[in-house]
C-alpha cells in the first residue's frame, strides 16, 4: 500500500468518526492496523469486554509474535480467569484455562499447573502472590498501567499509537478543492453551480450535453495514469507532473525465502500470577519506542505479513523469561547456550576518537591494540586495557609528486579525504589504509606508538574500497579493490603490482581472500551484487554469485577457515546474512533478525567459529551459526548508531563497537573483562611509581605487556590532548580586536561566540551512510531542511508541530525527524560509473516543495519529495549536470550547468533543449535568475561572471573576477552567485573573498577579502531577508557580515558548536538561510553532519552592524579591500 493510500485510510477515520461512526471507525482501525486507539482499548479493558479487546487486538499483534505480545495477551486472559474465580463460576474458569491460557502450557508447564491449581483453592488469593489482589475494578486498573506499557515498548506497535495531526474535516476539504479544480476546466463554467454527486467529474451543462474531458486522476490514488509522452502542465504552483517512471526492484523473485523482520530480542519480563511488575527492560526497552531521530517502519508490511506467522513463539524465545520461580526454555535450539557468559556484551570502555570511527581492526597479537580509521581521513591508535591512545596521525599525502594527475586535481579541489578500511597484516607488522580517493597506505608499527611510514600506493581511480592482505606465493601481498571495478595485488615490501583482476561491471566494494589446502584465492564484491572468485593467474574470474540485496556486500570466513559467510544491504535498506555452499554457489542458510529497514550498511565479523554479530538497529545482534534465528542482542547501554561498525579481537573476547558523537564502546565477556583489569593494575602500579619520581608531572599510566608477552611500554611526561595535538583549541585563540581611530568604532565591537552557551545550535540526527554533506537547502516551506551528500544519498529532516514548536518551522531549539517515507526507500541519485570523486552534486528545489531535481556526476533525477520515489531521469552524462536552477516563471524550464562549461535551458516538458549558452571556459558552478531584470547570471570555475538575457537567451555581458593581488585560484575552485532581494544586486562567493555586483552594468560594488593567511571561504549565502551574509570558511569558522557594506559583525569559532573531541579535520561545506527567519541558518559539514544555528533568545541577532563607511552602499568605488575595514582584515 502506497503512503497515499495509508494517508486516505486516516482520512477516512477521521470522516468516520466526525460522522459518529463509532463501530466502523474501531473495525477499520482494526482491521487496518494502521492506528492503534489506546482510549477505545482502554475503555474496553475497563468494561471487561474482553472478547472485544482480543478482537481489536488481533489487528495488531498475535499471541506469538514477540515477549511483550505473548505478555500483553497473559495478563488479558490471566484477569479474565481470576474474575471467573472471584464470581466462583467454575465452569467459565474451567473453559478459560482451556481455550485461552493452556496455549502458554507448551512454553513452560510449571505455571499452567499453577494456574490450574488455583481451581482447588475456596478463594484464589490464599495464594501468596495473588495475596494483594483486590476488587474487580482496581485490579483491571493496575493491569491497564502495565498493558499500556507494554503496548508502548513493543516494536509492533511502534507509530501506530498517535493519530495524525489533521485539520477538521480534512477529506471534505480536499473533496471541495478537487471540485473547485473541476470546475475552473470546464469549458461553459457557471457561476454558483449546483454539485449534485461526486460519482463523476463536475461539469457545467453543455447544449449537447456532453461533459467537459475530466482531468487525469492522480495514479497515486489508485486512478488511471496519465498516457506517456509528456508533462501535462498543472499550472504555476506545480512545476510538472512526470509519467511516472516504474521505481526499479532489484530483489523482485530473486530469493525464495526472504528473512522476515523480527524485533530485537528483548525480554518483555516475567510473566506470572502476581500483581504485574514493570522490569526494567520496559522501562529503558534496547530500541527506543519512540526515537525522534529514527523513521520506523510502517504498518504495511508487517500487517501483511503477521497473519500468516505460523503458532509458536518466535526467534526471540531464546532468551530465557521469568514465569514465576521457572523459565521457558529456549526451545528453538537444539543445544544447551550460555550466551550472555560467551559474548562479549559488558560495556567495558567508552573511548572517543574525535571523529566518527569508519573501521576498527584489533591487532592480531596483542588483543587489546585498537587500530580506527574515521569519515575525516584520521587514524588512531589505542591500547583499550589503558585507555590510552597511542597514536592520532590526521590524512596527509606523502609524496604529492608522485600522485596521478586525477589525484592531484581532486585533492585540490576539495581535500576532504575518509577511511574506508583499515587492517592488520597477518603478524601485526604492518598495517594497511584505504582512502576514499585514490590511495592505500601502508604502515610498519614496532611497538609502543612507534608507527613509520612503509609504502604510499596511488592504487585506483576513485575511491579504494576495500584492502587485505594475503600471503600467495608465500609472499606477503595487499590486495586492494576500488570504484574503477577492478582488484589489484602489490607486494607489500615493494608496492610493485603483481596482478590486476579485471571483470566486474560496477565498483568493487570488498574483497576476501583465501586459501583451500594449497590453493589461493580471493572472493570480490561489487556494488552491483555480483560476486566473483578469482585465483593469481590472470586468467579471470571463476566463479559469478549475485549477492542478497545485490549492493553493499562484505564476505568473511569462520575462523578454521571452514564456512564461508557474507552480509548485505539492499539500496532499499534489506539487510541479509547468509552462509554459503562454496561447492555449489548457493545459499546454505539465511540469518534472520534484522530490522526491516536498516538505516545504514550493516557491517559484521564472525568469531570462535561459532557466532556471527552484525550492527542493526541501534544495536549488536549475535547469531549461532548453527541457527538462523537471532540469538540475543545488546544496546550497549544505549548511544549506538543505526548500523553501528563492529570487530571482534581474535579471541573473540572483546568487541569493539563504534558509537554516537565519534565514540567506540569496547565491549567484552569475562575473559574479555579479565584481560582488560591486568592493564589497569599494571597501569595503576606505572602511574603510582612515575608519580612518585615526579610528583609534579601528570604522565600518561604505562601501559604494561598485553598476553603476548610485550615489555612495558615507556611512559610520556606529555598529558594525552597535548600529546594528540589538537590544534583546534590553540587556533580558536584569536587576537582581540584593534580598535580603529575614529570614535564610532570604539562603541562598536565585534560580537565572537566561542562557547555552547553563546548560541542556540542543534546538531541533526545523523545517518551514517553518509559522510560528507555536499549540498544543503531549507524548504520553502520553513520546516524542512534537505540535504544532498557526497555519495549521492538525499537526507530530509523534518520539523513537528508540537507544544515547543507551534509553528512547526525548523528551530534549533527542537530536534526534527530524519524523516523517511513508510516505504523506506532513499533519494539516491544515478552515479557514473568513471571517476565517482570528480562528480558535482548539485539540485533544485520546486516553489512547492513537491519535487527536487538532483544530480550527483550521473543522469539529473527528478525525485517526488512526498515518497522519495524517482519520477523520471534525462540527460545522461557526458557532460554532467554540475548545477540546476528553476525558470521563476515557469517551472518546467530548467537551466542546467555542464562540466564540459555549457549551459542548457532544458524545457521538461517536452524533454527538449531550447537552448545551449556558451561563454564560460571551464564547468558552470553557480546560476542565479532575476524576475524583475530578466536575466540568467552564472558562474564558473574560470572564475567569470556572464550576464543571459531569459528572453532569448543570448549573453548580455560577461566578466572574470577581480582577484587580490598575489592570488591565483585553484584549479577547480567554485565561484556561486545568488540574488539580493531586490533582484537587481548578486552575491559572488569565491574561497578567495566575496562581491556584491550590480547586474546591469555587471559591477562590483562591494568587496571583502580575508587576509591572505586566513583560512578560504568554503561557502556563503544571504539571510532570507537579504541584510545579512553568511559564510563558512575551512577552519569551521562561520562568519556574519552585514550585508549593505560586507563588514564583519558577528563571528562563531569552532569551539561554540564542535565538540572537544571532534577532529580539527572537520569543517563546514555549505551554509543554507532560513526561508522566512532571518537569524537562522545551518551548516552541512565534511563529516556527515549538520547544524542549525539562531541566535541566543535574549540576544534576537546576530551582533551588532558596524558603522558603515561612508555611508551608501553602491557609491564607493571598488577596491580589493572595500568594505572590509583594518579591524576586518586583521580578525581573518
Amino acid at each position: 500500500m502506497s503512503s497515499l493510500s495509508r494517508e486516505l485510510v486516516f482520512l477516512i477515520l477521521q470522516f468516520l468518526d466526525e460522522e459518529k461512526f463509532k463501530e466502523t471507525v474501531h473495525k477499520l482501525e482494526q482491521e487496518s492496523g494502521f492506528f492503534f486507539n489506546m482510549k477505545y482499548f482502554e475503555d474496553e479493558v475497563h468494561n471487561g469486554n474482553w472478547e472485544e479487546v482480543e478482537r481489536y487486538l488481533s489487528g495488531f499483534t498475535k499471541v506469538d509474535d514477540n515477549r511483550y505480545s505473548m505478555k500483553i495477551f497473559f495478563e488479558i486472559r490471566k484477569q479474565k480467569y481470576l474474575e471467573a474465580l472471584d464470581k466462583h463460576d467454575r465452569s467459565k474458569a474451567v473453559e478459560i484455562l482451556v481455550k485461552d491460557l493452556k496455549v502458554f502450557a507448551s512454553f513452560n508447564e510449571e505455571l499452567f499447573k499453577e494456574i490450574t491449581q488455583l481451581l482447588t483453592l475456596e478463594n484464589f488469593r490464599e495464594n501468596e502472590q495473588l495475596s494483594k489482589y483486590g476488587d474487580t475494578k482496581s485490579a483491571r486498573a493496575i493491569m491497564l498501567v502495565e498493558l499500556k506499557k507494554l503496548i508502548e515498548a513493543n516494536p509492533l506497535f511502534r507509530d501506530k499509537l498517535q493519530f495524525p495531526n489533521l485539520k477538521n474535516s480534512r477529506l471534505r476539504t480536499l473533496i471541495n478543492q478537487s471540485l473547485n479544480w473541476q470546475h475552473q476546466l470546464c469549458k461553459n463554467p457557471r457561476p454558483n453551480p449546483d454539485i449534485k454527486t461526486l460519482f463523476v467529474d463536475h461539469s457545467c451543462g453543455q447544449p449537447n450535453g456532453a461533459r467537459a474531458p475530466s482531468p487525469a486522476n492522480n495514479p497515486l490514488l489508485g486512478g488511471a495514469v496519465p498516457k506517456p509522452g509528456g508533462f501535462p502542465p498543472l499550472g504555476a504552483h506545480v512545476p510538472f507532473q512526470p509519467t511516472p517512471a516504474p521505481v526499479p526492484t532489484p530483489l523482485a523473485g530473486w530469493m525464495s525465502n526472504p528473512p522476515t523482520g523480527t524485533h530485537p530480542a528483548v525480554s518483555g519480563g516475567p510473566i506470572g500470577l502476581g500483581a504485574p511488575t514493570i522490569p526494567a527492560a520496559l522501562k529503558h526497552p534496547r530500541t527506543p519506542p519512540t526515537n525522534p531521530s529514527v523513521d520506523f517502519p510502517s504498518a504495511d508490511s508487517e500487517h501483511a505479513s503477521k497473519r500468516t506467522r505460523p503458532l509458536g513463539i518466535s526467534d526471540e524465545v531464546n532468551l530465557p523469561v521469568n514465569v514465576l520461580p521457572v523459565s521457558f526454555p529456549g526451545h528453538a535450539h537444539s543445544q544447551t547456550f550460555s550466551a550472555p557468559d560467551d559474548l562479549p556484551k559488558t560495556v567495558a570502555r567508552t573511548l572517543n576518537q574525535g571523529s566518527s570511527p569508519m573501521s576498527m581492526d584489533f591487532h592480531p597479537i596483542q588483543q587489546t591494540l585498537l587500530l580506527v580509521g574515521t569519515n575525516v581521513g584520521d587514524l588512531g591508535l589505542w591500547e583499550v586495557g589503558s585507555r590510552e591512545r597511542l597514536v592520532q596521525r590526521n590524512f596527509k599525502v606523502w609524496d604529492l609528486g608522485s600522485c596521478t594527475m586525477p589525484l592531484q586535481a581532486a585533492l585540490v579541489k576539495d581535500p576532504g579525504v575518509s577511511v574506508n578500511r583499515v587492517i592488520w597484516s597477518p603478524d601485526g607488522s604492518l598495517f594497511g589504509v584505504a582512502y576514499s580517493r585514490h590511495l592505500v597506505q601502508i604502515f610498519s608499527y614496532h611497538g609502543n606508538d612507534d608507527v613509520r611510514q612503509h609504502l604510499e600506493i596511488d592504487a585506483h581511480i576513485g575511491g579504494v574500497n576495500d584492502l587485505a592482505f594475503s600471503h600467495p606465493n608465500k609472499q606477503l601481498s595487499v590486495i586492494t579493490c576500488g570504484d574503477d571495478k577492478f582488484i589489484k595485488v602489490w607486494d607489500a615490501t615493494t608496492g610493485t603490482k603483481q596482478y590486476t583482476f579485471e571483470g566486474h561491471e560496477a565498483p568493487v566494494y570488498s574483497v576476501c581472500p583465501h586459501h583451500k589446502e594449497n590453493i589461493q584465492f580471493i572472493f570480490s564484491t561489487a556494488l552491483d551484487g555480483k560476486i566473483k572468485a578469482w585465483l593469481y593467474d590472470n586468467l579471470g574470474s571463476r566463479v559469478d554469485y549475485d549477492a542478497p540485496g545485490r549492493w553493499c556486500t562484505t564476505m568473511a570466513y569462520s575462523a578454521d577457515g571452514t564456512r564461508l559467510f557474507s552480509c548485505g544491504t539492499s539500496k532499499d535498506g534489506e539487510s541479509h546474512i547468509v552462509e554459503w555452499n562454496e561447492s555449489e554457489g548457493a545459499v546454505k542458510r539465511t540469518y534472520q533478525g534484522f530490522r526491516k529497514r536498516s538505516l545504514g550498511v550493516v557491517q559484521f565479523d564472525t568469531t570462535k567459529n561459532r557466532f556471527l554479530a552484525a550492527g542493526d538497529d541501534f544495536s549488536v545482534k549475535f547469531w549461532d551459526m548453527d541457527n538462523t534465528q537471532l540469538l540475543t542482542s545488546t544496546d550497549a547501554d544505549g548511544g549506538l548508531p543505526a548500523s553501528p561498525r563492529i570487530r571482534f579481537n581474535k579471541d573473540g573476547t572483546l568487541l569493539a563497537v563504534s558509537a554516537n558523537e565519534n565514540g567506540i564502546k569496547i565491549l567484552a565477556n569475562t575473559d574479555g573483562l579479565r584481560l582488560l583489569r591486568t592493564f589497569e593494575n599494571l597501569a595503576f602500579d606505572a602511574s603510582r611509581a612515575s608519580e612518585a619520581a615526579k610528583p609534579t608531572v601528570n604522565p600518561i599510566s604505562a601501559a604494561a605487556a598485553s598476553s603476548a608477552g610485550l615489555t612495558e611500554r615507556v611512559a610520556s611526561v606529555v598529558s594525552i590532548s597535548a600529546m594528540n595535538g589538537d590544534a583546534r583549541n590553540l587556533g580558536d585563540v584569536k587576537p582581540r580586536i584593534t580598535e580603529e581611530t575614529n570614535d564610532k568604532s570604539k562603541i562598536w565591537k565585534l560580537s565572537e561566540i566561542s562557547e555552547p552557551s553563546q548560541c542556540r545550535s542543534l546538531k541533526l540526527p545523523e545517518n551514517l551512510r553518509v559522510t560528507k554533506i555536499s549540498r544543503l537547502i531549507y524548504t520553502n516551506s520553513g520546516n524542512a531542511i534537505l540535504a544532498l551528500a557526497s555519495n549521492a544519498i538525499h537526507l530530509l529532516w523534518k520539523w513537528q508541530r508540537s507544544e515547543r514548536n507551534s509553528s512547526g518551522k525548523a528551530t534549533a531549539t527542537v530536534p526534527p525527524q530524519l524523516w523517511q517515507p513508510s516505504s523506506g526507500i532513499l533519494m539516491t541519485n544515478d552515479v557514473s560509473d568513471t571517476n565517482p570523486e570528480e562528480a558535482v552534486p548539485c539540485f533544485a528545489l520546486s516553489k512547492n516543495d513537491s519535487y527536487v531535481m538532483s544530480a550527483s556526476g550521473g543522469k539529473i533525477s527528478l525525485f517526488n519529495m512526498m515518497t522519495f520515489k524517482t519520477m523520471t531521469t534525462f540527460m545522461p552524462p557526458p557532460p554532467a549536470a554540475t548545477f540546476l536552477a528553476f525558470h521563476p516563471q515557469d517551472n518546467n524550464i530548467i537551466a542546467i550547468g555542464m562540466d564540459d562549461s555549457t549551459i542548457q535551458i532544458y524545457n521538461v516538458r517536452v524533454d527538449e533543449v531550447k537552448s545551449k549558452l556558451k561563454g564560460h571556459s571551464k564547468r558552470i558552478t553557480g546560476l542565479a535568475f532575476s524576475h524583475v531584470l530578466n536575466v540568467l547570471v552564472s558562474s564558473g570555475a574560470d572564475a567569470q561572471l556572464c550576464v543571459w538575457s531569459s528572453d532569448g537567451w543570448e549573453k548580455q555581458k560577461s566578466r572574470f573576477l577581480q582577484l587580490p593581488s598575489g592570488r591565483s585560484p585553484a584549479a577547480q575552485s567554485e565561484t556561486r552567485v545568488q540574488f539580493h532581494q531586490d533582484q537587481i544586486h548578486f552575491l559572488v562567493v569565491h574561497e578567495t573573498q566575496l562581491a556584491i555586483y550590480e547586474t546591469t552594468k555587471l559591477e562590483c560594488v562591494k568587496q571583502w577579502v580575508p587576509r591572505e593567511s586566513a583560512a578560504p571561504i568554503s561557502h556563503a549565502t544571504f539571510s532570507c531577508d537579504s541584510q545579512l551574509v553568511y559564510a563558512s570558511f575551512l577552519d569551521a569558522t562561520v562568519c556574519i557580515f552585514t550585508a549593505a557594506h560586507l563588514r564583519l559583525r558577528c563571528r562563531i569559532n569552532p569551539s561554540a558548536y564542535l565538540s572537544p573531541g571532534v577532529s580539527s579535520n572537520v569543517h563546514p561545506l555549505v551554509i543554507a538561510a532560513h526561508p522566512q527567519e532571518p537569524n537562522q541558518f545551518a551548516l552541512g559539514l565534511s563529516d556527515g553532519s549538520v547544524h542549525v544555528f539562531e541566535p541566543l533568545e535574549s540576544e534576537g541577532k546576530w551582533g551588532v552592524p558596524p558603522p558603515a563607511e561612508n555611508g551608501s552602499t553602491s557609491s564607493v568605488p571598488t577596491t580589493p579591500l572595500v568594505g572590509a575595514s583594518a579591524s576586518d582584515q586583521a580578525q581573518r
